[in-house]
This record gives structure tokens, sequence and C-alpha cells, in this order.
């Protein structure tokens, strides 16, 4: 009954002629206060009313204007009611209607609850709609008339269209609206995509070139509502990028092995966040790997390099290029950084020195090949690299040396041919096996072979065959000498080929899947409890040690009595595990005086004169012996490891002796290392000419680590660059000093930097460097320092522009990286890091919000506002709900926690009636998350946030815009959309 009455009260008026603000107050007095004028849908009934006759009726649109401008009625009721109108034919109704639209178009607005700002989305896209299907119709009618050759009637009602709609367009709040409306209503968001596109097509025919360019700006922006997040801007005033430098030169130095997917993910994340253009990308890429090429230590290291660069890096821009939209361009942009990088001659001419050959020639040909780059581009650059080269290093070049990067790019399909040599029946043709192994071992061949198999991610299954055919060696049966002696060095040589690989690219790369009931291989049982390792300590008692006492006594009577070792029918997998025993049992005779040093010599000479295993299963149970005696008891036992290292001078060796000597001490040398610094002992192992050890001691003796911490990181800022030592070095410090220690004492460092060019190199420095562990050092971060920093009030000083800003900066990425990598596995560099010094994160941060956190409460105590800053239990649950708890997002995960936490006390701070530096700092850390946002914000670091945060940022002027609200809110779920349209409503 009450339209009715609605519609009697407005007859009433018109017939009376009251004027608008009489109307008004006789409304309210016909209407008590009950009702709100929407739910009496005012609007539609004015309108209604008003279009009856072919004009509108004027005074009737005076009462509706009056409604709105006294705000009598909402906006989307009158959108809504202007969108039930499609008679287009009506001129002056149409024009009418557009006069309303364009009052109160361009300054939406709605205060009211979360369902009414949804509500003001929805009627905007169906008014959008409307506007469309008004200016095509008129678009129409304007089209036929020119047809007819009559006075165009369409022509004034098509440019009002087209200005209300550019209008409602223009203004960035009311497309952030559309934006939330197009996921509330899909199928409304394809009928506009299709009346746009009948209108386009309608106005191509016009010859008009205003209305146009109009409707071609209005189509832009509509087109660009679904993509309103996605624009960044790049940074094109910086040519150097440090943390891209760091990142590829920490995979190469300790992470060759590694999976390339992580490290693509990793490159472009570092992209985005730092906005980095894709040309000066791949120029930091390749200027890293040059670096690396000349600063690499001789020898294995320097074959790593070289592997990395013209192996996996090619490899990992082609996996780099499916990020990007268009192969063209990207081919493109590739060639924009090597013609970049040729410019800078004096640091290739550098590489070209240190490498014998022409680098940067081996390089090109490699992305050639890989379609990195066209032909034309190829051909173009080597013709400018050709001219501008050194014309001395040409005449240099030593002949007789042989490139590493030729050699590299050579052994690559070697192994692929080993590989498939190695699948073969062993059993068949053991000598020519042999033969083939026999050549690997000659010069650098192993670790050129080595170094190609771990770039191109082929090791792990290079070492399983060398396992398998280890395994296949361990028994013999019925054999002659001859067969005997094959089947002894195949043993040998798959052994130390495995040991090598596992000192040199970490044990992970060994060790196989288990899976239940099957038998572990003979050479990972002894590797895993036996050898010793860089942070695995070995006890000499344990039962690995302890084998069949018979075998032993066996063993023992072999190396004593025999003049040399026997080889048929010999267990080498028995003699491997028994050889611990029996040297403790001649240690003791010898200690006794029961053996003569002559004795324990030819005892040594026997153990190494057929297979090096033997000397390496011996030295590995000396090192774990030698740590648990006492000063004056080492000296035998250290003698035992001299005479284990030195070779043998004789005639009756099997084959391939001094090679296998080689491999042996690097072996030893590698086992020993940490032993003999402890007990400040010296073993001279036969030189190769080559350090073996490139990165091992670095530390200064009889310094504090922190000195050591501050001033490698001074020297680290002061460059602008971390080289391959220095990152060796933090990593010893990370281990020596544990996460909490490295991560503290560097973010003291950041915010003691006043300068803000300074403050920003320090952020992509360390940044990179917290890269060695990712995963740990954000959680203590975030978990610890930064909270810490948060909630007292003495540190706040501190959090003061510039350190203030760039820790913030910092925060972020370590979040945001680990966070998106943290599904993933691990690298092997990290999975061997103690975590001894990681608090249990469970206590730290409860799973259930009904048992407040040891963080809720330290803020409590801080804050006057104990209501605000009080545990989660005296909270509503609106207050710290957030997107990742719809998204049932894992709570069990440290991580996970760590970030719920951190946003509860963000929104805490951003609540409290206090602020300060601290507050500041939350503001900062908000902006670098949106500027670091990529458009779908669902599964990012923000789903965290509580809903309510969003209500508390939009009052900060830099964070009051509607596209930061759009992208600190979770548009999947729809509290979240109610949130954003809320938000963005009030602006």
């Amino acid at each position: 009954m009450k339209v009715v009455n609605l519609k009697q009260a407005i007859l009433q008026a018109w017939k009376e002629r009251w004027s608008d603000y009489q109307w008004a107050i006789n409304m309210k007095k016909f209407f008590p206060k009950g009702a709100t004028w929407d739910i009496l849908n005012l609007a539609e009934a004015l309108l209604e009313q008003a279009m009856i006759g072919p004009a509108p009726n004027p005074l009737l649109l005076s009462y509706l204007k009056y409604a709105i401008s006294s705000q009598m009625v909402s906006c989307s009721s009158v959108l809504s009611a202007i969108s039930k109108f499609d008679d287009f034919s009506r001129d002056l109704c149409v024009q009418a209607l557009l006069d309303i639209m364009d009052m109160f178009c361009d300054r939406l607005s709605c205060h009211g609850k979360a369902e009414e700002c949804i509500g003001l989305c929805r009627a905007l896209l169906s008014a959008l709609h409307w506007l469309l299907r008004c200016t095509a119709a008129s678009a129409e009618r304007l089209q036929e008339g020119l047809e007819a050759g009559t006075q165009a009637p369409g022509e004034k009602q098509l440019a009002w269209g087209l200005q209300c709609l550019e209008k409602t367009l223009s203004s960035t709040k009311n497309r952030a609206l559309l934006h939330i409306a197009r996921l509330e209503e899909a199928s409304s968001w394809t009928a506009i995509e299709h009346s746009l596109l009948k209108l386009v097509e309608i106005l191509a025919n016009l010859s008009n070139p205003q209305l146009r360019s109009q409707a071609e700006h209005c189509g832009t922006l509509i087109r660009s509502i679904p993509s309103m997040l996605s624009v960044h801007s790049e940074q094109l005033h910086k040519t150097g990028f440090p943390t891209v430098h760091a990142l590829i030169l920490l995979e190469g130095t300790m992470n060759l092995t590694g999976e390339m997917q992580p490290l693509v993910e990793q490159l472009m994340m570092v992209k985005r966040m730092q906005h980095i253009p894709t040309p000066l990308f791949v120029l930091e890429i390749w200027k890293a790997c040059f670096v690396g090429l000349i600063e690499s230590p001789e020898g294995t290291q320097e074959l790593k390099w070289t592997a990395f660069t013209y192996l996996k890096i090619p490899q990992v821009l082609v996996k780099l290029k499916k990020y990007f939209h268009g192969e063209k361009d990207f081919t493109e942009d590739v060639n924009c950084a090597f013609e970049y990088l040729l410019k800078l001659t004096p640091l290739l001419d550098k590489a070209d020195q240190r490498c014998n050959c022409d680098c940067t020639n081996f390089l090109l040909q490699e992305c050639n090949k890989q379609g990195l780059l066209s032909e034309v581009n190829f051909a173009s650059l080597v013709g400018k690299r050709t001219a501008d080269r050194d014309p001395q290093l040409k005449s240099s070049e030593n002949a007789n040396i042989q490139p590493n990067p030729g050699l590299i790019l050579r052994a690559e399909p070697t192994v692929t041919n080993i590989l498939k040599t190695m699948d073969a029946d062993h059993s068949k043709s053991p000598e020519g096996l042999l033969g083939v192994l026999g050549h690997m071992l000659s010069g650098k061949s192993l670790d050129l072979l080595l170094a190609a198999a771990a770039a191109t991610g082929k090791l792990k299954s290079f070492a399983r065959k060398f396992i398998n055919l280890n395994e296949f060696t361990t028994h013999g049966s019925g054999e002659s000498t001859k067969t005997a002696s094959v089947r002894a060095l195949l043993f040998d040589i798959s052994f130390l080929m495995l040991c090598h690989v596992a000192q040199t690219y970490g044990s992970e790369v060994i060790l196989s899947e288990s899976s239940s009931g099957e038998e572990v291989p003979f050479f990972e049982t002894w590797m895993q409890t036996c050898m010793p390792e860089e942070g695995k300590i070995l006890n000499p008692d344990h039962p690995c040690f302890r084998p069949d006492s018979t075998k032993v006594e066996s063993l023992v009577a072999l190396l004593n009595n025999s003049s040399e070792m026997k080889l048929v029918q010999m267990k080498w997998h028995e003699a491997c595990l028994s050889i611990s025993a029996a040297i403790l049992e001649i240690l003791n005779a010898w200690e006794n005086g029961v053996l003569a040093f002559e004795s324990i010599q030819k005892i040594t000479d026997n153990i190494k004169g057929k297979v090096c295993s033997l000397a390496v299963c011996a030295v590995a149970w000396l090192v774990a012996h030698v740590r648990m005696l006492g000063l004056d008891e080492r000296e035998k036992s250290l003698q035992m490891i001299r005479q284990l290292a030195g070779p043998l001078y004789s005639e009756n060796t099997l084959q391939f002796y001094n090679e296998r000597v080689v491999i042996m001490n690097s072996i030893l040398e590698h086992m020993c290392a940490d032993v003999l610094q402890q007990t400040a002992t010296q073993i001279k192992f036969p030189s190769t000419g080559v350090d073996t050890m490139p990165y091992w001691n670095l530390l200064p003796p009889k310094r504090p680590i922190k000195e050591v911490l501050t001033d490698i990181f001074a020297k680290v800022l002061e460059k602008g660059w971390v080289d391959s030592r220095s990152i060796h070095i933090l990593d010893t410090l990370l281990h020596m000093g544990g996460v909490y220690w490295f991560c503290n004492n560097l973010i003291k460092e950041l915010l003691k930097e006043t300068r803000k060019e300074h403050t920003l190199r320090a952020v992509q420095l360390l940044y990179s460097i917290f890269c060695l562990d990712m995963q740990q050092v954000t959680l203590v971060l975030l978990g610890h320092i930064l909270p810490g920093l948060l909630t007292d009030s003495s540190k706040w000083h501190s959090l003061m522009d510039p350190p203030g800003t760039a820790l913030a900066k910092l925060a972020v990425w370590c979040a945001l990286s680990s966070y998106s990598s943290h599904k993933g596995q691990a690298s092997s560099r990290q999975k061997k890091r103690h975590r001894e010094d990681i608090e249990d994160y469970i206590s730290l941060f409860p799973v259930e919000d009904m048992q407040p956190s040891k963080l809720m409460r330290l803020l409590s105590s801080n804050e006057d506002d104990a209501n605000i800053l009080s545990s989660p239990t005296d909270r509503s649950m609106n207050s710290s709900l957030s997107a990742s708890q719809l998204h049932t997002v894992n709570m069990r995960d440290p991580l996970n926690r760590v970030l719920a936490n951190l946003f509860l006390l963000i929104s805490s701070i951003l609540g409290s009636r206090t602020a300060g530096p601290h507050t500041q700092f939350v503001h900062w850390f908000m902006e670098e998350c949106v500027g670091c946002l990529e458009q779908d914000s669902r599964g990012s670091i923000l789903q965290f946030m509580p809903f309510t945060t969003v209500s508390e940022l939009v009052k900060v002027s830099a964070m009051s815009s509607p596209k930061v609200v759009l992208a600190i809110t979770d548009l999947s779920l729809p509290l979240g959309r109610q949130v954003a349209a809320k938000a963005i409503a009030a602006l």
C-alpha cells in the first residue's frame, strides 16, 4: 500500500505545484521515520511518473534532483532507476536522464553497510550498460539519418551520451567499483563487452572524428578495468641492479646442481619487485656471469662457472622467455642486452684473457642455438665484438691450451653418451667400460664432465649409474686374476668418483629417494654413516665402524702378512667396512710396541697399493678417531694418515694408479681439513698445482665474528656488489653464528645508514645475502626482529626515514620471496643448515585464536588502548578475520603463522591512538606490498591481513586510492569484495 501512497503523494505535489523544498518537507511529514526512501523506491517512483509523456515532467525531475542533492535517495537507487528506462527514441527523456547522471556520476559515494556498497557497484554496472546501449541507439539513428540524407537528430544525443560515458569512466574510483562489480556479476560484464563491440562497430562508419576518438577513449577505459592493477612503471633511470648480480653469483658459486625452475622464479620475483626493464635484467645476468668467470679460482670452481655460464644460464633464459608475452619481444630484449654488454669492452677483454678465448662469441653461439637470438642479430653482434676486441688478445692466445668454454660445450654431449654406456649390462664387457672410465680420470676430464652434468641437471642420474656400478662390483664369483683386477678397478674408480661428487657438489646428489623395502646400496650406507663432511661429527665407536670380528681378523692378517693385497674373490664392500676396526687393531699394536714402524709402512702400502678406496675408508675413521684423542695421543694416528696420503712407488700397481691417487688425495685433503685445523697439524698432500679447496678457512684468525661480519658487509656496500669470496665468508658466518645472530646484526648495520642511496643499495645487497637461507631468515626477521622493533618504543627512533623505509622494503621482499617459494623444496645448500637457533614457532604463535600469542600479550602491555591491542581472545572475530582463514591456509606452517601475526600487529598499530615512527613504518610496509603486487592478490602475503585493516589504511593519505584498496583486498572472496567496495565507496 505504501507504493500507492507514495504515488499519491507525488501526484498531489504535482497538482498543487509544490516547490522542491516544500515537497521534501511534506514528504517527511507523510511518511514516518521507520522506512528509508530507498526501501520505498522513491527514485524509481519519481522517474516513472516524470517519464509518462513524450517529454519529461520538469517539476517531478526537480524533486528527484533535490532528493539526490539532499541525499534523500542513494546514488545506487537513482542509477538502478535510470538503467530501467529503455525507450531511447524519446530524445528529451534520454537527455533529462543524462543530465541527472551528469549531476553525480563522477562523485559517487556510499557510507552505509557493505551490502549497500556492493549494491552501488552493481547499480553502476547496470548504468554503464544503459549508457552503452543509449549511445549505440543514438549512433544507429544518426547512421540511418545520414544514409537517408535527412537532418541527423541523433548526433547531439550521441555527443551527450559519450560525454556522460567519458565522465563516468574517467573517475578511477568508478572504475574500481566496476572492477568489483565485474567479479560479482560476470554475465553482466559479458553483456557490457558485447554492447561495447556493437558501439565501436557502428561508430567505425561515422565520419565525425571527434565522436570516434571519444568513443575509442571510452572503449580503452572499459577494457582497462579488468587489468587496472597490473600497471607498474619500470626503473629506467637505473643501470645497475646488485640483487640480480649477487643472486647469479650465489647460484653459480654454491648451487650449480640446483633445479632451474626455483632460480627462474626467484629471478622473476626480483624483476617484479624492483621493476627492472627486461634488457637491463638480462644484461645484469650476463655481467654477473662474466665477473664469475674472471674471479673464480683455478680448477674445479673455474669449470663450474664455465658450465654455469654456457650451459645453465642459456637454459634459464629459455625458461624465462615463457614468462614474457611475445617471443619476438624477448629475443629483441636479449639482443638489446648483448648490445649493452658489448659496450663493456674492458670486462669482456678481461674474461677473454682469463679463458684464453673469445668468451662472448661462444656465448652468442649458444644463445643462437637455443633460439634466444635471431640469425641477423647474431651475425651483427659477432661482428661488433670482433671489431671491438683488443687485438693483442688474439695474438696472446695459447694454441696448446684448450679454452674451458669450448671444452664444457663439448663435454655436454659426452655426458649423455657416458650415461648410455653405463646403462649397458656391466657383466658383458667390463674391460670396455673400464676403458671409458679410465679416459674420464685423465687430466681434468672428470671435473669437466661433472660440471657439465651438474649444470644440465644430469648429475643425480650420473651418480645413480655409478652407485649401481659400484654395487655390481662388490661380489665376484669364479673369477680369474684378470677379471678380479678389472672388478677391483671398477669398484675403486666408481667409489672415488662418488666421493669426489659428494665433496664437490654435496651428498644430496648421491642420496636416492629411498622407497621402503629396497636395500640401500653400500656406497650410500657408507657415505651417510662413515664419511666425514663439513658440520658432521662422527663417533669412531659407532657400530658402523665395528663389523664382524672374524672379518676384521682376516683383514688384519691379510694386511700384515701378505706382500700385497689379494684380488680374487675379494668382497670390497666388506673390506671397506672392516678397515676401520682393522686400523684400530693395528694402531693399538703399534702403540703397545707389538708392531714396528716398518710393519706399519708395509700395512699402509698394502692398503693403498691396489685400491685407493680402502685408504679413503681408513682415513675417514682416523679423522673421527683423532677428534676424540688428547693432544699427546694423536701423533701415531696422524702419522698413519700421512702414510696413507702419499703415493706408492711400485711396479706392481693396477691400471690408472696415478690418476686414482690424484683423486684420492683430493678426497683425503677435504676429509682431513677440519681436523687438521682443530689439531693445528699440517699434512703435506701431494700437490696437483691447483688449490683444491679455494673457499675453505676464509675467516681471519683471532677476530670476533661480529667484527668480521660488519667489516665484510661494509666492504660489500662500498663496492656495490657481492663477490664469490664474500658470499663464502658470509655463508660461514651464517653457519657459525646462527640465523638470528646473522640477521639481527645485519639489520642493525642497515638501520645505521642515513643516506638514502646507501640504504637502497644496502637493501638490494642484503636481500641477496639473505638468499643464503631465505626461509629461515624471513622467519627470524618477521617473527622476532620486526615485532621487537615495532613494540619497543625505545627503538622506534631507528625506524625513521631512510633506514625505516629500507627495512620495510627488505621485509616485504623477503616475505614475498619466501611465501612464493616455501611450497617448493629447499635448495641443497639450505638443507645442510642447522636449526638450533630457531625458536619453536608453535609456542611463539599459537595455532588457535583461543590461545593468546606472546606477541599480542606483549602488545597489550605496551599500549594505553588495551581494547584495540589486546590478545585475539578479547577481540571480536571480525577484527582478526582474514582471507587466509577463508582460504583455509595451513596455519601450522611457521611462515604462515609468522605472517598472520605480523599483520595482526600491523592492524593493531594502525588502529591504536599512539602514532610515531612505527606507524610510519607500517605505512611504508603496506605501500611496498602494493608496489610489489601482481594483479591478483589471492595467494599473496596480503591474504593474512585482517579485513578490518583496510578501513584503517584508507585513512592514510598515501594509501587512500581506489587502486590500493583493490590491491590489498582478496577480490576472489565475496567478503573481500564487500570490504573493498565499502572502503572505495567511502573515499
